[in-house]
């Protein structure tokens, strides 16, 4: 009849061959991590341009991103630091302002990023002095 301390020590063998086995398993090289799709470029569409000089409300444009860039331009200052202008975001439907753009005075040229909800809006630019350009455009995901 074999000895009971022999039994213990070939559990205690086994038990330690299983827990090195598990180590070893663990040291290995981890899988490589799946590269995440690449993402979509970003590009700008043209919804309009519009120049003048005096208040002026836009044609409707549909927002399908709800992310716009706005750049704009004033010139031909009349009076030196008193020429105005003021560029509003209102939605077509109820009519109601939805957010301030720009409001500057003097000659200056930037651009104003804005994030609303997509639907139907216009501009409306009131302006006091100078003369004023802007470009409208909207953020698109995807290529060309």
């Amino acid at each position: 009849m074999p000895h009971p301390a022999g039994r213990g020590r070939s559990a205690s063998l086994w038990a330690l061959v299983a827990v090195l086995t598990l180590i070893a398993a663990a040291c290995d090289d981890p899988p490589e991590a799946e590269t995440p799709p690449p993402v979509a470029a970003v590009r700008w569409h043209p919804l309009g341009t519009w120049t003048g000089s005096g208040d002026q409300q836009t044609e409707s444009f549909d927002v399908t991103s709800g992310t716009l860039k706005l750049a704009w331009e004033t010139s031909n200052e009349r009076a030196p630091g008193a020429g105005r202008l003021r560029v509003s975001l209102y939605s077509s439907i109820s009519g109601r302002p939805l957010q301030t753009i720009v409001d500057t005075t003097g000659m200056g040229t930037d651009s104003a990023y804005v994030a609303d909800e997509p639907r139907v809006s216009y501009l409306l630019i009131e302006s006091d002095g100078v003369d004023w350009r802007l470009r409208l455009e909207e953020a698109v995901r995807g290529g060309a």
